[in-house]
């Protein structure tokens, strides 16, 4: 029988897990016209979680790529809640459906040296699904982030997400990814920023912080 080595064990982060070095944060679409056509979830809770997801990018400065489609001829201009993250950002425009068609977008993921993208987009079955098979085709780690995507219907959302796994994607939430970048509460420097996104966007999950804080005089676990 093999002994195992407990001082073996190195306190290192897996390889396998979204870090604030390895990753960039790539946001498709979050725009008026496409949330108009959304219907496979309450539009209010993904915009929720689209904008707890970008204060993560931002709180980890995570290299982020803000993207639109026909922002002035159809969809409209980006998210004002997503847009107020990064304010001096200016999103790329677009013509294409498939984002990763677009040099421009491609080149901003590119010019991070990241191979992780955590993705995240309206709608799941069109703008979302094409680059996550695109960015898969070149090698790229995919994480889509469900629950700040949308599609216009909960079957088109969730056969786009069929897709994507099938071809390699792996579905987060925007809290995993957040808590996944803190993952250790010792973390100081990011502690507060974590915590408060939590208290603003983690519907009873931030409920309870503020409980522990106000009652518990504890710490977020």
């Amino acid at each position: 029988m093999t002994e195992f080595n407990i001082d073996a064990v190195q306190a290192a982060p897996s390889e396998d897990l979204i870090t604030p070095e390895n990753s960039v944060f790539l946001f498709v679409d979050h725009q008026p016209q496409m949330f108009f056509g959304v219907g496979s979830d309450d539009r209010q809770s993904i915009i929720n979680a689209t904008v707890g997801l970008a204060k993560s990018a931002k709180a980890f400065n995570v290299p982020t790529v803000l993207t639109t489609v026909a922002a002035q001829s159809f969809s409209g201009n980006l998210l004002p809640a997503l847009q107020a993250v990064f304010p001096d950002q200016k999103p790329i425009d677009r013509t294409t459906m498939n984002t990763w068609e677009d040099a421009d977008v491609v080149e901003a993921i590119k010019a991070t040296g990241r191979r992780k993208i955590v993705l995240s987009g309206l709608w799941t079955e069109v703008c979302l699904v094409l680059p996550a098979l695109s960015a898969l085709a070149q090698g790229y780690e995919v994480y889509v982030v469900t629950d700040a995507s949308g599609g216009v219907s909960t079957a088109a959302h969730e056969h786009a997400l069929n897709r994507m796994i099938k071809a390699g994607a792996v579905p987060v939430t925007w809290i995993q990814v957040l808590l996944e970048l803190q993952r250790d509460w010792a973390r100081t420097e990011t502690y507060v920023a974590t915590t408060d996104i939590v208290k603003e966007h983690g519907g009873s999950y931030g409920l309870g912080l503020y409980y522990a804080g106000d009652f518990l005089g504890g710490h977020a676990g």
